[in-house]
């Protein structure tokens, strides 16, 4: 089953978040007009009798779960209880909600954090549970692998049309800025603008610089959720038996690199001050993409580009 017709109720959970508003502006290009939106104030997916009575009342016809507790490793260390349990009770009741109300399709946001820390690089889809995790995230991973085995439980035992989709580390407008909680490129980049902005000559980079990463621009992700949730299931399972896609871009470099990119980039000139004394985290995260590539799609925005548009959006929103 797959999106035939502009009316069809497409229920984005998360979306305020930097995916969530990137899909909904990406849904409403491609002409989809019945969006059913919910703030975390009017829905709290981590209230049961809340989802299901969502569901019961406004039967969504598909659903992109894109709704979760996220963040860097800071976050993950202060808040591991929160992490796991709070993406738990928000995946459990979502999924439960959508078979039982005969959701057509669902997408379930899943992330390359699921793979294990030393997994063969690029990382393959089939590299799931076949080695520990990162240490510093595993919180939240573990969190994520349960939602994509469900997905696969639900398909298995009743037929729900339920496909997970990894997505490498995200970045662009609207992204979470915070340097307690956000990610690698957003907080280096504010670091980067905040010392450039004040005459500062230095900032301080967590870890080694050694650590590979690759980053997706935020519209590029939206963009290829749209393109799984119209995708045929014949098509979509014949490339992915187990119904998981990894999307990425396909290239990564280190954080070291990346600083160098950014400051090229933002025009700033900091030396770098890479403190040893915090985690690196996962020594490398490329994920093999060759899946969605055979369905016909690729990522469009290098990332040179995505970072001058994220750049673009912070100076005028956070100058």
């Amino acid at each position: 089953m797959h999106l035939t017709h502009p009316d069809a109720s497409i229920y984005v959970a998360g979306h305020r978040g930097l995916l969530g508003r990137a899909l909904v502006k990406k849904l409403r290009t491609h002409g989809y007009r019945n969006l059913l939106l919910r703030t975390r104030e009017e829905l709290d997916l981590r209230c049961q009798h809340s989802v299901n009575s969502f569901f019961e009342s406004e039967r969504p016809e598909f659903v992109i779960l894109a709704a979760a507790r996220v963040g860097g490793i800071l976050a993950n260390d202060r808040y591991p209880a929160d992490f796991l349990g709070d993406n738990l009770l928000i995946q459990n009741h979502v999924l439960d909600a959508a078979r039982k109300n005969g959701v057509k399709r669902l997408l379930f946001l899943g992330s390359t954090c699921i793979y294990p820390r030393e997994a063969e690089q690029p990382m393959q889809e089939t590299a799931l549970l076949s080695g520990p995790l990162e240490v510093t995230n595993r919180w939240y991973a573990v969190a994520k692998i349960t939602g994509v085995v469900q997905c696969q439980a639900l398909r298995r035992q009743h037929g729900s049309d339920f496909v997970t989709v990894m997505a490498t580390n995200l970045y662009g407008p609207g992204d979470n800025f915070d340097l307690t909680s956000s990610h690698v490129l957003p907080a280096l980049m504010r670091k980067l603008h905040e010392a450039h902005t004040s005459g500062q000559k230095r900032i301080s980079v967590w870890g080694s610089g050694s650590p590979r990463r690759e980053f997706l621009y935020s519209e590029d992700m939206a963009d290829a959720c749209v393109f799984v949730l119209e995708t045929p299931e014949e098509h979509l399972l014949h490339v992915a038996p187990d119904s998981m896609l990894n999307v990425g871009y396909g290239n990564d470099l280190s954080i070291r690199e990346l600083c160098d990119l950014l400051q090229n980039v933002m025009g700033t000139d900091c030396a770098l001050d890479f403190d040893r004394s915090k985690p690196d985290g996962t020594p490398r995260k490329l994920v093999d993409v060759s899946r969605l590539m055979k369905l016909g799609w690729k990522a469009p925005t290098s990332l040179q580009d995505g970072i001058q548009k994220t750049y673009a959006w912070y100076k005028s929103e956070c100058p």
